[in-house]
């Protein structure tokens, strides 16, 4: 670790903890994995260079997360829609990810990365697009519309049943109904509160969502 520590500045290590969920050790050890997936004659720059998508996608914490590759959008910050990652992006979705960070924090990225479309409201075919992630479905088996509705019906918070998909608080087996049951207001759709307010019900969902290296 002294390695890792001798190639953040000081006053960067100790900012790194002020605005993240993460200790110094969390913050080394992601600063190394992240290091690995850089060439090695850019490792020694790792904290002003990108990582491409492809090579984010080839941590094993991630490989096995359904929505891998929204997760990658919500918390990229670059311009190029790239979706690549620059060590304080990866940082910033670690200490979201982590066990210290607050069920509010977690919940807000929870509803960025469901929001498929992008247009701060989860919606039918966003629950779809959710349901495809859950059950492994491509394009060449997409579920019929029975299989789907069926399973619209029963995605849930977790936190009251059993068979949590890894990293996402998410389970989708068991009722009730996810969108009958948080769309407050009765608009058909699922605003940010209205997610929130069903996920404070759900206590074992901050644990379950969660990516730790």
């Amino acid at each position: 670790m002294g390695g890792s520590a001798s190639l953040i500045p000081r006053d960067l290590l100790s900012e790194y903890q002020e605005l993240t969920f993460l200790s110094k050790q969390e913050i080394l050890l992601a600063y190394k994995r992240f290091s690995e997936l850089l060439p090695k004659e850019e490792r020694e720059n790792a904290c002003s260079a990108r990582v491409p998508k492809s090579q984010i996608l080839t941590l094993p914490e991630l490989r096995a997360n359904p929505f891998q590759h929204q997760i990658c959008h919500v918390f990229s910050t670059s311009e190029s829609g790239d979706d690549s990652m620059s060590f304080e992006d990866f940082l910033d979705m670690l200490s979201v990810f982590s066990d210290s960070a607050t069920s509010d924090i977690k919940s807000h990225y929870a509803f960025r990365i469901f929001d498929f479309d992008n247009d701060g409201i989860l919606d039918r075919k966003d629950l779809e697009q959710l349901v495809n992630c859950l059950t492994g479905q491509g394009e060449e088996s997409q579920l019929s519309s029975a299989e789907m509705e069926q399973l619209i019906q029963n995605v849930r918070p977790a936190g009251q049943g059993m068979g949590t998909a890894p990293g996402t608080g998410l389970s989708a087996h068991l009722p009730p109904q996810i969108l009958e049951e948080s769309d407050i207001d009765k608009d058909g759709t699922i605003n940010l509160s209205e997610f929130q307010h069903v996920v404070s019900r759900s206590p074992d969902f901050a644990s379950s969502f969660k990516i730790v290296l």
